[in-house]
This record gives C-alpha cells, sequence and structure tokens, in this order.
C-alpha cells in the first residue's frame, strides 16, 4: 500500500511540475507575451530584434511575460524555463531568460533574469541586478512594459556582445537614470528598421521616421552621465542585418546553474 501511495504522490509532483512550467515552443520564439502586456506588434517587434540576435551571436534571450510563476518562485521558474526549453547552445550554455509577472492588486510585480553559465562572467548577478532595478522597474512602475523590455534587451545584448563590461555598466548607471534612454532611441530605430525591412509598407505603433514626443522631451530632460560614445554606435551598427523575419535555428540545449538576479515593484 505505502507503495503505490509513494508512487501516486510522485505522479501527482512530476503533473505538477509539468504545469506550473509552459511547455517549450514548437516554434522558433523567444518573445512569449502569456500575461498580454504588449500588443502584437510590440511583441512582434522584440521578437525579430532578438532573433536577428541569435542568429548573429549564437547567444539565446528568452523573454516570458506571466501572470504567475506556477505556484514557485520567480528564480525556480525562470532556471526551469531555461533548462525545460534548452535555452542557449548546448556545450556554449549561452542562454538567458527574462520572466516578468506584473503587478496586479495587492500583487507585487517582479521580475528575474537567469543567465546560463556561460554568460555568468559577461552578465554578473549584481548587473543583472542593476538592469531590472534601473533599466526595466521604473518603466514598469509606469505600467510601461515595452520600454522596460526594450532597455533591458538592449544592455543584455550589449553586455554579451562586449560592447562594454560589467563594471563599466555598474560605474555608469551608479548615480542615476544612465544614459537608457539613448538605448530605447538605438532600440526604436533597429525595430523601425526591421520592420520596414521584412513587412515592406508596415508601420510599427512606436514611430516611423521621427520619435515621438514622449521620447524627445526625455531626450531633451535626461543628464549626461559621461557613457561610453560607442557603445550604443556599435550596437546600431548591426541594424542593417536586421531584415529577416524568420526563425533562429531553435533551442540548442543549455545549462543554467542558478545565476541571476530579481526584482519587485
Amino acid at each position: 500500500m505505502k507503495k503505490y501511495i509513494l508512487l501516486l504522490t510522485v505522479l501527482i509532483a512530476t503533473c505538477a511540475y509539468a504545469q506550473d512550467i509552459p511547455e517549450k515552443p514548437s516554434s522558433d520564439q523567444l518573445m512569449h507575451d502569456y500575461a498580454g502586456l504588449l500588443s502584437e506588434q510590440q511583441e512582434k517587434s522584440i521578437e525579430q530584434v532578438l532573433a536577428q540576435f541569435a542568429r548573429e551571436t549564437s547567444t539565446q534571450i528568452a523573454i516570458l511575460t506571466v501572470n504567475d510563476f506556477g505556484g514557485t518562485s520567480r528564480e525556480d521558474f525562470a532556471i526551469k524555463v531555461g533548462e525545460k526549453w534548452g535555452i542557449g547552445q548546448k556545450g556554449k550554455n549561452n542562454g538567458l531568460v527574462v520572466v516578468i509577472k506584473p503587478r496586479v492588486g495587492n500583487s507585487r510585480g517582479q521580475a528575474f533574469i537567469a543567465t546560463g553559465y556561460g554568460l555568468e562572467g559577461a552578465v554578473p548577478d549584481a548587473v543583472v541586478k542593476r538592469i531590472i532595478d534601473k533599466e526595466m522597474v521604473p518603466s514598469f512602475k509606469q505600467g510601461d512594459y515595452y520600454s522596460g523590455i526594450a532597455l533591458a534587451a538592449n544592455r543584455l545584448m550589449d553586455l554579451t556582445r562586449g560592447e562594454y563590461t560589467a563594471d563599466d555598466y555598474l560605474n555608469e548607471t551608479k548615480g542615476g537614470g544612465g544614459f537608457g534612454v539613448f538605448g530605447i532611441i538605438i532600440f526604436f530605430a533597429i525595430v523601425s528598421f526591421v520592420m520596414k525591412a521584412s513587412g515592406g509598407h508596415r508601420r510599427s505603433n512606436i514611430g516611423g521616421s521621427s520619435l515621438p514626443f514622449w521620447l524627445l522631451m526625455s531626450m531633451m530632460g535626461s543628464r549626461s552621465s559621461g557613457s561610453h560614445g560607442g557603445s550604443f554606435g556599435n550596437f546600431s551598427s548591426g541594424s542593417g542585418g536586421f531584415g529577416s523575419s524568420g526563425g533562429f535555428g531553435g533551442f540548442g540545449g543549455g545549462s543554467f546553474g542558478g545565476g541571476g538576479a530579481g526584482g519587485s515593484w
């Protein structure tokens, strides 16, 4: 009898685990807006940039918005997604998982970024924490999930490319808002190019040839923080290849060892 009870317990635990973590997508997709925080166009724009980045570098950044963490912690959820989906390349372990749960009622919003083994040097936990606090949370507090995701994605891509070091980023963002607004500008420019190149006459709702009024005002009101002059210029120089909207070749079986950090608002 005890044997059957033990077997039943294991089966229930296995089923619960399967339900907690989303199934690995059948298609090549890195941006998954399960919580419905983005417009269709915004989700598609981010997906195209992440897919192109994966094709160019083999580093895979998966971003998920969810309504809850399935009864587990945000850290366990992110790591389990990374392991179950196999985000990153086997052997390189160059995957990143970004999970975001919005603030609803009295429930605080939460985010966690899990880093694969191979990226823990380029994106250490202290940098991950700073990205969440400086790039994501300020926008999320205003209900602007797209800008927060765009800023975080921009930082992660720059850091894993080696555009600047983790110490450089920590120093630049130590005292204030940093130069995050310029990251959004570059991200928007890339997205605009992507949408035009891959869709002909399609236009993104984040702007066409001119910047949105709120962004111009942010530029006028922002302070310069002595950032590296070439960091975002180098990032934008790769935008010429952002013309394909196809997949990135699929997840490669990367592993995660518990690196990363989280934040709330």
